[in-house]
């Protein structure tokens, strides 16, 4: 018997659906413990993910969000102590942030605590079930399918 694509595609959907739902409650707790909204915690990945100081306006952009809209969201956060907003030496008016230690903490954190619901919902699964996974897995990953690859994507 073999696979469709559309069987595949449906099988694999609702594998990553239910696994990222069981892993984003148990991960997003932290962010309510710290009491900040979605775009507050979205500002904070997509600064721990930056490899720079982002100016306000490129955060925005990238989050899809008015200037004045993450302007705020970076001073919630600057208070909190998560983000710190400095001039651009090039630029007095470009405002730069970034993370802070506490930042960084939270952002680690969280990323841990994904990682470690992925564990249990792995724990969960019985024994032969994981066996197969993870040999299922092992010729995917194995192969260059699902690496970015430099071939233009067609308008």
């Amino acid at each position: 018997m073999t696979t469709t694509t559309d069987v595949c595609f449906e099988r694999l959907e609702e594998f990553l659906q239910r696994v990222m739902g069981l892993v984003q409650t148990q991960s997003m707790d932290l962010t309510v413990e710290l009491d900040l909204t979605l775009g507050q915690a979205r500002t904070v990945f997509a600064l721990a993910c930056a490899e720079r100081p982002m100016a306000i306006s490129e955060l925005a952009e990238r989050l899809g969000l008015s200037v004045a809209a993450q302007g705020r969201t970076v001073d919630r956060l600057v208070s909190l102590g998560v983000v710190e907003r400095r001039e651009a030496e090039s630029d007095r008016r470009v405002k730069l942030v970034s993370l802070t230690d506490r930042g960084l903490e939270l952002s680690d954190a969280h990323g841990a605590r994904k990682r470690q619901a992925l564990r249990d919902v792995v724990d969960q699964l019985p024994e032969s079930l994981r066996t197969g996974l993870s040999e299922a897995l092992a010729p995917i990953l194995a192969g260059d399918h699902l690496r970015p690859n430099d071939k233009e994507v067609p308008a």
